[in-house]
């Protein structure tokens, strides 16, 4: 099932279901938004596939995708996670740092209050503070109790989504090392206009890891398509790392990090900072910049068939 929001009806928008090539939607009765449907998915559910079965049939109306805010504007938490080991380990030796590595996944706390929507127009304070995309997917989870174990947590992952991480690098290095989390460094991210089930990934959804290629444009021109895959802890190990020592709430949004792997100079990164690390690693210095007002990214995960089951980021950054 893919489920997107129609900007109506208020902050949260309308939920509405998407037919499987994006062109049809049709709305959900008694569940008008994502959040309430993945606060009570079970008694949810039926009524979601009833309005899917009416989409395959051809039934509901045309989807204006012009329309559509990010599947959760709004959220009661975002996590987000590293689990990309070729993304850390080249930022480290660019920076010429040796970390201590933990034996648990990277995540931090970051802003949920806004999820900016796949097209949209983004503000941002400064060029100067070295304005970055970050091409990363994530999952929305149910209720998820304090203490669930990794098997558990599988079950509690409903909706997986792609996002674009928006970094502000000027800032993220002092916030860093100041040993508290990002705040300046890290402004809303972009969400893809789909949030689907993990049925729809088929044999892409593996051992909770999605497995297809992440195209990002820059301005128009390849960027990275690197792959899913190789992440060192799945969705379901992030969902029962965060949920040791709090219940997570429904909505919760995880996101994996930026996509990244070992062979990034054959397929390309997913940020900026990761392509500045390779040139200071051959090159003994970055040369490539990061981007200015105006500067267009997109994103878009594809299946081995040439679908693209979120749709597509297509983002500006524009000035306050």
């Amino acid at each position: 099932m893919r489920l997107a929001t129609l900007a109506q009806g208020g902050p949260d928008g309308t939920l509405v279901m998407v037919s499987t090539d994006g062109i049809r939607c049709a709305r959900v009765a008694r569940w008008p938004t994502l959040q309430s449907v993945i606060e009570r998915w079970s008694d949810a559910e039926a009524d979601l596939q009833a309005v899917n079965q009416k989409l395959a049939a051809g039934g509901g109306e045309l989807l204006d995708s012009g329309a559509l805010l990010a599947p959760l504007p709004r959220a009661w938490q975002w996590l987000d996670g590293s689990v990309y080991p070729s993304h850390a380990q080249l930022m480290d030796k660019a920076l010429g740092i040796t970390p201590d590595k933990p034996d648990w996944p990277p995540m931090y706390q970051g802003v949920s209050d806004t999820f900016f929507a796949p097209r949209a127009d983004v503000p941002m304070a400064d060029e100067a503070l070295g304005i970055d995309f970050e091409g990363e997917f994530g999952i929305i989870v149910d209720t998820v109790p304090m203490g669930t174990s990794v098997e558990d947590a599988r079950e509690h992952i409903r909706l997986i989504v792609q996002i674009n991480d928006w970094s502000l690098r000027a800032l993220a290095g002092r916030e860093m090392k100041s040993g508290f989390g990002w705040i300046q460094a890290k402004p809303p991210c972009g969400m893809a206009p789909f949030a689907i089930t993990p049925d729809e990934l088929g044999d892409s959804w593996r051992d909770a890891r999605p497995h297809l290629h992440l195209a990002v444009d820059w301005n128009g021109e390849r960027f990275g398509n690197a792959h899913g895959g190789p992440m060192a802890y799945g969705f379901d190990e992030l969902v029962a790392h965060a949920a040791r020592t709090r219940t997570l709430v429904a909505g919760t949004v995880i996101g994996s990090g930026t996509v990244s792997n070992a062979n990034f100079r054959e397929v390309g990164s997913s940020c900026i900072a990761e392509r500045r690390g390779i040139e200071i690693v051959d090159e003994g210095a970055a040369r490539t910049g990061f981007m200015r007002y105006g500067d267009t990214v997109r994103m878009e995960a594809k299946l081995a068939d040439g679908r693209a089951p979120f749709g597509v980021i297509e983002q500006r950054v524009v000035q306050p």
